[in-house]
């Protein structure tokens, strides 16, 4: 098990990382350097890593466990004389959180180069310009070039170079907190990377195969490569869900941060397998594990993928609550992200073939 620090770090690390749709590669790498010594693994074209662990004997039941790597960003989408950028959103954004930040764009020689969303100031719109909402097709870039040419050839950004938002993950350890951006889904990366750590020591009843995922944002797209590939009888997804707790009256809170992980009985994608929800609500309950119920009428995430795949593969979601998912910050409780742990863990050490059998 690791330290608090050591976690932090990695936590940290993981939401720094710049990994937008379809450019997941700093994410993969670290995700590699932590499951190397434990588990055998692959990383396909589309950059999802799938593992298997090392301890495996091969003639038990396989849990596939899973979260997604890439985060919500933005890609280039064309150059202006002026030297401002347009741009198109990668993943679900909401523009009022997008106008006025700070980004990061991927310059040509890899490096990353700070600019600013950017609109018509107030003093130029007129006042139905400015009763009205501004819309993402409405706003541009801006690095500092004055023309097209210093764009391209001194600031070296070019067409569909990947965007993400410019924010730098703090830990506030007397209230235990993270503020920092992509929770959605690193959080989820890092529960599944310590779970992975601390099953190494355990006495299992399955195997632990599994996957870290590409493109979750934009569709599923890794999950439905890897649910062609990847065979397993139950699967456990991470995730980092939105936490509900500042807009919602008590009695509908469903994800409220420093309340544990949440369970999600339903959502757009995936109406859960009530026997699996059960047995892994019976663990929780057994064990006195901090955990919430959800009944979503939106969202998805890969297990709507992962549950329809070969024969049907019972599947829950563990999701740690994120405060303000899809914009440049949100808040995480490190004490939801250990329960999360725990939550696996158990779930996991329950499992038999038996148990599998009457999901």
């Amino acid at each position: 098990m690791r330290t608090e620090n050591e976690n932090v770090e990695l936590i940290k690390k993981l939401s720094n990382a710049s990994g937008i749709s379809g450019f997941e590669d700093e994410v993969v790498e670290i995700c590699k350097t932590q499951i190397e010594a434990t588990c055998d693994f692959e990383v396909d074209s589309l950059r999802n890593l799938c593992f298997s662990a090392k301890k495996n004997t091969g003639n038990r039941p396989k849990v596939w466990l899973d979260a997604h790597t890439d985060e919500v960003g933005f890609i280039v989408q064309y150059l202006k004389n002026n030297g401002t950028i347009g741009f198109l959103p990668v993943g679900g954004w909401s523009p009022p959180t997008v106008a006025a930040s700070k980004v990061k764009i991927k310059t040509n020689n890899g490096d990353y180069i700070s600019g600013v969303v950017a609109s018509k100031p107030p003093h130029f719109m007129s006042k139905a310009e400015q009763s009205a909402g501004l819309t993402i097709s409405q706003m541009v870039i801006d690095v500092g070039a004055s023309s097209l040419a210093e764009l391209k050839n001194d600031f070296e950004i070019a067409v569909a170079a990947p965007i993400v938002p410019d924010a730098t993950c703090e830990y506030d350890e007397k209230h235990k907190l993270f503020l920092g951006k992509a929770f959605d889904c690193r959080i989820g990366v890092a529960a599944l990377i310590e779970t992975l750590n601390q099953l190494q020591s355990e006495a299992l009843a399955v195997d632990v195969i599994g996957s870290f995922t590409a493109q979750e944002e934009v569709g599923l797209r890794g999950a439905n490569v890897v649910a062609k590939s990847l065979h397993a009888d139950v699967a456990i997804v991470f995730e980092g869900a939105p936490a509900d707790d500042t807009f919602s009256s008590e009695e509908q809170i469903q994800a409220g941060i420093k309340r544990g992980p949440m369970l999600r009985h339903f959502d757009v994608n995936m109406i859960t397998n009530p026997r699996f929800m059960r047995h892994a609500l019976n663990v929780a309950k057994k064990f006195g594990l901090q955990h919430q119920e959800a009944v979503r009428s939106g969202g998805g995430t890969n297990a709507g993928a992962i549950h329809t795949s070969k024969h049907g593969i019972p599947t829950i979601v563990i999701s740690v609550p994120v405060r303000y998912v899809h914009s440049h910050q949100g808040f995480v409780a490190y004490t939801d992200y250990l329960e999360a742990v725990k939550l696996a863990k158990a779930v996991i050490k329950s499992l038999n073939a038996e148990i599998i059998a009457s999901f």
